[in-house]
This record gives C-alpha cells, structure tokens and sequence, in this order.
C-alpha cells in the first residue's frame, strides 16, 4: 500500500507492507538512522521515538498506515541550532555511554522543551519514563536535559572540555555523533546487494533432532539460502573456554536449550528472511530435560552436554580450620542466601554484518565484546585460515558481558560465504533475550562467625549455580564467587566450595560483578545480622573487619598495595551518620572486585599508534568500547604521555593488526589497555622529543605489547598467592524514606585514579542502578527451560522515575600497577548494592530477607516495573 506523509519538512510516499510499522517504515524506506529499533514492537524502550503532528510517539507500535497525511519529525528534522544544543549538552553533562537509546531520549527532551520551558528533574524524569536506559543510571541524562532546557532559554551551555590529560572531564569520543544518531551500529549499517537473514530456534529444552526439512523455507520467494549444519565447512562447535557449543546443532544430536539454531536463512529482505526461518521443519523425540542444579548433579542424572560432566567447574577455597573456628565464635549466623537468573538487556539486539572480500577472504562487521576471539571462532567454523578474516567492532549498544560468546556471528559469516554476498542478520529482542548467556542464579548456604568484639573469626559457604548447557565462562563465575565470598574483610579461618552444574535451562555466563555481587549479597547480611548480635552498627563493624595493606584475602592473597576499603567507609560515614541521625532505615554494605582476571590467565595490553598521512593519530587496542568510554580514556593516556592534544588521536579497533587482548571482561580494560596505550605513547614522545614534528612521522607505528603474567590459578601455588593484578572497593549507602522506597544512594568507591571523572562518575551510578534492579525488581524465570517474558517493563530494569537521588564519592588510592595509578571501575559499582538494599529494608521492618529480588519488599512495590504478567512471552 502506498503511504504518504511529510518527513522532516519533505513529502514522502513510500510502498508499505500490510501492518507494517512506523519505525520499518523510517528506517528501511526513508534512510532514518537516529530511530533505533531496541524492543519492536513493544513501545517499551523509547529508542524509536518521532514526532507525530508534534506528538511523541514510539515508532515501532505505530502502524505507518495511521501515519498517512501527517507530519512526522525524527532527530535528523529537528534545526541545526537545537541539534548542536541537544548534542553539547548531553556531551558536557556525560548524559550518554553506549549511546543506543540516547537519539530518542534527546528528540523526547525537545517535545518535552517546546512544551514546558524550565521542566525540574522530576518532571523530566516523568517525561522520560517511556525510555529505558540500562547504561547511565538516568542520573547524568536528566543534567543533560536540564542543561539543553536552559540553553533553549538562552543560558550559555558549558564549554566543551577538549584538555585530554588524565584527571580531566574530557568530552566523550564521537559523543556528539552519538547523540544525533549520526554514529551507526551494525543495524545502521548497508551493502549494495546486501541480504538479511534470520534464525530457525529450538523448541524444546532437551531433545534429540531427528530430521531438518528446509523444503517449505526455500521455496519462499525472495529467499536465497536456507543453512544447516550439513552446510558448514569447518567445526561446527565453538566456544570461549571449551568448544562445547554449535553454532548450529545437526541432525542426530541433542538440542540443549531453547536457544540453540537449527537453521540459517538469508533473503532479499528480513520480513522474508523471518517467514522462511518459520517454514522450517524440525521432527524431534522430546528428551526429559534438567532444569535445577540439584537434579544435574543427582546420580544418574542425563549428561547435558557431551563434551563434559554436568558439574562443568569446582573451586575451592579452604583456610584453617573453619569447623574448629566457628564452634569458638562468640556469634554465629547461617542462612541460605539466593539470587536469581538476569537478563543483560542491553539496548542494542545482537547483529551482524559480513561480507565477501577479495581472494576469497571475508569481512565481519561485530559488535562482540572481543573482536580477535569473534575472529577465531569463525575462522574455525567455516574451516578458514584466522588471518582471511578481517574483523571490525563497531561500538555497540551495551554488553555488560552479555556479548562475550558469540551470538550470530558464525551463522552470519556462513551464509555471506555461502552466498557470495553481504549478509546482515539482527535479532528481535525476544529472540536476544533467548539466545544469549545469561547472569547465574545462585544458592549459598552460609555460616559466619565471630567473637564479642564483631571480629569475623570463620566463613564456611557452599555455593551452587546453574550455567545452563554450555561452558561459556560459567566455571570463571562460580570462581569469582568464591573467591569474594568473604568481601573485603579479614578472615583467618574459611571454607568456600562453589559449583557451577549444567542444565537445560538457558546458558548463563559473565555478566557485570561476575558473581561477586552474587556474594557480595550473603556476606554483606551476614554482617548485619552480626552486628547486631554483637551490638555495633553497620559502619563499625565493617571498619573493624575491612582488609588494609598487609592482611590477607579469604583466597590466601596478601594485600600489598591499593587497598582503599577504610577510605571509602570513612569518606560515606558523614553521609551514613546523618541519615541516621534523620531517623529513616539506612542499610550500608562494603564491596570488592577484582581487576584483571588473573588466576594464572596470561593477560595482554596491546596497542599501535599509527601517524596517518592526515596529520592524525590512529590508535588501534584490542579492546571493546561499549559504552564505558574506554575509547575516550585510551586517548588521554596517550595525551598525558605525548603532550598532543585529544583532537589528533582516532581510536580503532579492528584486525589490522594482531592485537588479540582476550575480552573486554574482569574490569581490566583501562589497567591493561591503558598501559599499552602509555607505553606506545612514550615510543611516539621520544620520536618527538629527538626534534622529528608529526608531519615526518607520517606512516610510522609506535607499537607496545604489554603482559601480564605474574598472577597464579586459585590454590595452585603456595609460594604464590597473588590471585588478581588489582582490586577495586567499595562502600555505599542504602536510604528509605518513610514508606519503605529507595530514596536516597551514596556510594564511595576507590578507583585507583579518576582518568576522567565525569565517565567514572558515570559508571558508578549506572551500576547502582543496575544493582538496585538486581535487589528488587529485575529476573528472568524460565518454565520448562524458557524464559517466561521478553517484555522490558516485566524484565524489571527501573526507570528513571524509580531512580533515587545517588551521590557518588571517587577515592583515589594509587595503583602502582595501573597506568597513572588507576584501576577498572565497570563492575565494582553494583557488588555492594543488593547488600546495602537488603540491610536499609531489614531496618525498615525487621524482616531479614535472603532471596532475589526482594519483590515482596515495600522499596519494590514502590518500583514501575518487574510485574511480570504473562506466562510467556511473544517469541516470534
């Protein structure tokens, strides 16, 4: 049918398809880029929003059909003026990270602006409840609107910072570009004869596949190539620690989760790409599948996945003699603590792009959170030589470890192979949220003791988590949660076995804390609870148990340099001792994260500086920007170092050059790729500082490959305990006002060095944010193996208007083995949060709470969302 209707101050008439949506419409018909599609057709992450007759609107539930005759304003629309005062704000506030939902906040904080001249930040954050943003925390959004209100009232908007030495609030690489739109992701991205493909998932949790018919899906017209495992020509298995996973499961196995692919389709367009992947015919014999840890780990129980035993990892941890220890404690208290399968729900669905190059080589356009192992994986599963592939990241829309394994990348390559042409295949957020690994959900059984002063004297925890069928890095997770079993406290005496059992539930894997905050959760209560026996409050007894250089952590590492623990706690007592004072419950809970992955793991810092024929500078890492502004803080490393201003450097990562660092993971991305970047810096100065200028160093590589190999694997070396490079701490501050509501935050934090305040800043209250819905709101339950809803409000991630007010405290503690002192600050946000939450309710109404999300609380019921209604969600 042919719509016609006024786009940004142009006539336009396009051919729609029957109930085909505004968003489709903007974006495969007229060119629109800012619109993104996060959700369709929900309406629920504000991503897609335009203007209809001046109206906001999401896209994506608005029929086209219904648009006809009207006018229709998207960001590229709105005037020049208000771009750039849309752009600098939210660039001067540090309003955006991935920059995924930023677009449709901005074009929303026009509407609201036309509308109420000088709107407070409560009626911007009601203003803005339609949007969902799982990076910010909303807390730097509403400045940013705040600023872009005044400026539209004729108030001057700050200056753009563009000193790039560390310590300073450097504006964020290509943020302007970010906020208009302008900078594209995958899905933005287009070939010439470029196809589209789609998936053909599991039904069932567990069974045996027994015939593939692919008859009905290729006799589709506009369908160029329907794939299974018979087509792929090198091994099919993958995977990041163990190739334990197909990428597409063949004839005669075992489907293991209802996340695996049975089929690949590429098509002239998605909708057909989606009808073919529909028309595939799956016979199965329905295997019984395993749905708890318990039962995976019970005799007899089915082997999930062949390549290994259902118990995939075990770590333990034993110090003394804890039985011993705990039958002296003056206290002791024991519990069993539980926390709950999360979905990462990252703004950006998982998409790919690939395309043939010349001699038979292949490009992969990725949004992974490791470009180099994206590049081995398939390389291995289409039977090709690594170095054939050259490999892309295109900065994407939020991970938070979610995108480490890969999702459609091999699928993607494989048919553009088969093909002969570009491929892009995106997921629907319904497919996203059942294919991609998911946080573990954990049972911890506790005892904790001490004597009568509230020092701890004994930790004894067994924990248990579901990984679901596959590897990812399960077993490393359950290991982290072991190992920050104990928090940041002194314990002499410990016991700690942590499980990682595979089931047929969906894959679980790294997500941001890496079970740190699983635990964090267990012994932050059992604090309180001792504290309270022994007659202390929260902040006394933590400062008396809390590490300092010299002591020992429950894993046997000493504690040689960087310990900011008692800093933190000292720099939030004003804070925590006033709320008290004010009468209102406060919780309080303290924090440790581990930068660097250590335990034996040999860790890389590469990078090269290339002096382009431009005049620019080129910095290629092998590191992933997704939102934490590892780009941005890469350069000024390389700035404090040459003295070059910030404008000249262009960071890059892609394949060009060998730089396999592993994945953007462990909060090791500014320690580590800092400094390589510090390191190649002083090559370049020192060609400067021999009298050559830039214009003659045009075509040299400054190259620094930096290693580190000094950590060794939990309990294998008694003459070398040193588990992590590096450990970031934390302590932070739960307020509830009168009803029982989350209403105020404090969190201090020791982060080494601040390399930019603003993004530090930024990280902070993202995570808290993240770990509020951790504590009330957010899960992901599965019914027989599927996740029960793909709905963003059901899912649980707040919303702004759920936000409490959250000051954020930087303690900087010098890591001498960081670049310029500084340390990784992406995880160690959210470990104290649900521990801080729980306590601050147990305050509040005397009631001890042990599982996650505390839904029954009052701080929950206050929340919008994590109502999950339906049994099931759309999954088509």
């Amino acid at each position: 049918m042919t719509i016609e209707f006024t786009l940004n101050g142009q006539k336009k008439s396009v051919e729609a398809e029957d109930g085909e949506s505004l968003l489709t419409s903007l974006r495969e018909r007229c060119d629109i880029t800012s619109t993104k599609d996060g959700c369709a057709p929900q309406g629920q992450c504000g991503c897609c929003l335009a203007l209809v007759d001046g109206k906001a609107r999401t896209s994506c539930a608005t029929p086209v059909s219904k648009c006809a005759g009207k006018e229709i304003v998207t960001l590229e629309g709105v005037s020049e003026e208000e771009r750039q005062q849309l752009a600098d704000a939210f660039v001067a506030a540090a309003g955006l990270q991935c920059g995924f939902c930023i677009p449709g906040i901005a074009l929303r904080a026009k509407a609201l602006v036309d509308k109420n001249a000088s709107p407070t930040r409560a009626e911007i954050a009601k203003a803005i409840d339609g949007h969902l943003c799982r990076c910010t925390g909303y807390v730097k959004v509403i400045d940013a609107i705040e600023l872009y209100a005044g400026a539209r009232r004729g108030e001057a908007l700050p200056e753009p910072v563009t000193d790039g030495r560390v310590g300073q609030r450097l504006d964020r690489y290509m943020g302007r570009e970010l906020v208009l739109g302008e900078r594209p992701y995958v899905a933005d991205m287009k070939r010439e004869d470029m196809l589209f493909g789609a998936l053909s998932f599991s039904e069932h949790p567990r069974a045996k596949v027994l015939a593939i018919d692919t008859t009905k899906a290729e006799a589709l017209p506009g369908v160029v190539k329907v794939a299974t495992a018979a087509d792929v020509p090198g091994e099919r298995w993958v995977g990041m620690l163990y190739n334990d996973w197909p990428s597409l499961v063949a004839v005669g196995e075992e489907v293991r989760c209802v996340g695996d692919v049975l089929a690949a389709v590429a098509a002239v367009d998605a909708k057909t790409a989606r009808a073919a992947a529909a028309l595939v015919e799956v016979e199965y014999e329905v295997l019984t599948p395993v749905l708890t840890p318990e039962a995976a780990l019970a005799e007899g129980a089915p082997v999930v996945n062949p390549t290994h035993d259902n118990v995939l990892g075990r770590s333990l941890i034993a110090r003394g003699d804890v039985d011993a220890a705990l039958a002296k404690s003056a206290h002791v208290v024991r519990g069993t603590f539980r926390t709950q399968r999360i979905e990462h729900l990252f703004l950006e669905p998982e998409c790919a792009l690939a395309e043939p190059l010349p001699d038979g080589k292949l490009g992969l356009f990725t949004q992974g959170q490791g470009i180099f192992d994206d590049r081995r994986q398939v390389a291995r599963f289409l039977g090709m030589p690594e170095e054939d592939i050259y490999v892309e990241l295109v900065p994407n829309g939020g991970a938070f470890g979610g995108k480490e394994d890969m999702s459609v990348q091999a699928q993607t390559a494989l048919l553009a192979k088969l093909t002969k042409r570009p491929v892009k295949l995106e997921l629907t957020r319904p497919e996203s949220v059942r294919l991609h690994p998911k946080r573990h959900p954990l049972t911890m059984e506790y005892a904790v003791g001490c004597d009568a002063e509230g020092r701890l004297m004994a930790v004894k925890a067994d924990i248990l988590g579901d990984t679901g069928p596959y590897a990812s890095v399960g077993s490393k997770v359950l290991e982290r949660a072991a190992g920050h079993a104990c928090g940041p406290y002194r314990v002499d005496d410990v016991r700690v076995e942590a499980v990682a059992a595979c089931t047929n539930n969906p894959p679980c894997g790294a997500m941001r804390g890496f079970g740190a905050n699983q635990s964090s959760f267990a012994i932050e209560s059992c604090l309180d609870m001792l504290a309270e026996k022994v007659g202390l409050d929260g902040w006394q007894i933590r400062m008396l148990n809390a590490v300092e250089v010299g002591d020992v952590l429950a894993t046997g590492q000493k504690l040689e340099k960087s310990v900011g623990v008692k800093k933190t706690l000292d720099a939030i007592k004003p804070f925590y001792d006033e709320a008290v004072a004010s009468g209102r419950a406060v919780g309080i809970a303290c924090g440790i994260k581990n930068s660097g992955i250590g335990n034996g793991v040999e860790e890389w810092g590469k990078c090269r500086l290339v002096v382009e024929q431009d005049g620019t500078v080129s910095l290629y890492n092998g590191y992933t920007e997704m939102g934490q502004g590892l780009l941005t803080v890469l350069t000024q490393f390389a700035v404090e170092v040459t003295g070059l201003p910030a404008s000249i450097f262009r960071p890059k990562v892609d394949s060009t050059f060998a730089l396999g660092c592993g994945q953007t993971t462990g909060s090791r991305a500014t320690l580590f790729g800092g400094k390589a970047s510090m390191a190649a810096a002083t090559k370049l100065r020192a060609a400067l500082d021999a009298g050559k200028k830039l214009e003659d160093l045009k075509g040299e590589v400054f190259a620094a490959d930096v290693v580190i190999d000094d950590t060794a694997a939990l309990g294998s070396d008694p003459n070398n305990t040193k588990i992590h490079t590096s450990y970031g701490y934390a302590t932070q501050v739960c307020v509830l006002d009168e009803a029982g509501k989350v209403a105020k935050f404090a969190a201090a934090h020791d982060v080494g060095r601040a390399v930019n305040p603003a993004l530090v800043e930024g990280q902070i209250e993202g995570a808290v944010h993240m770990g509020i819905g951790f504590a009330l709101t957010e899960e992901l339950p599965c019914e027989n193996g599927m996740p029960v809803t793909s709905k963003l409000r059901e899912i649980g991630v707040l919303r702004a208007r759920d936000m409490p007010t959250v000051e954020v405290m930087l303690i900087e503690e010098h890591e001498p083995e960081g670049p310029c002192g500084a340390k990784g600050v992406g995880e160690i946000g959210l470990v104290p949060t649900a521990g801080a939450v729980a306590n601050a309710l147990c305050k509040f109404d005397g009631v001890r709470r042990m599982t996650l999300p505390m839904k029954d609380s009052p701080a929950a019921k206050a929340m919008s969302v994590g109502k999950i209604k339906a049994p099931r969600g759309d999954w088509h």
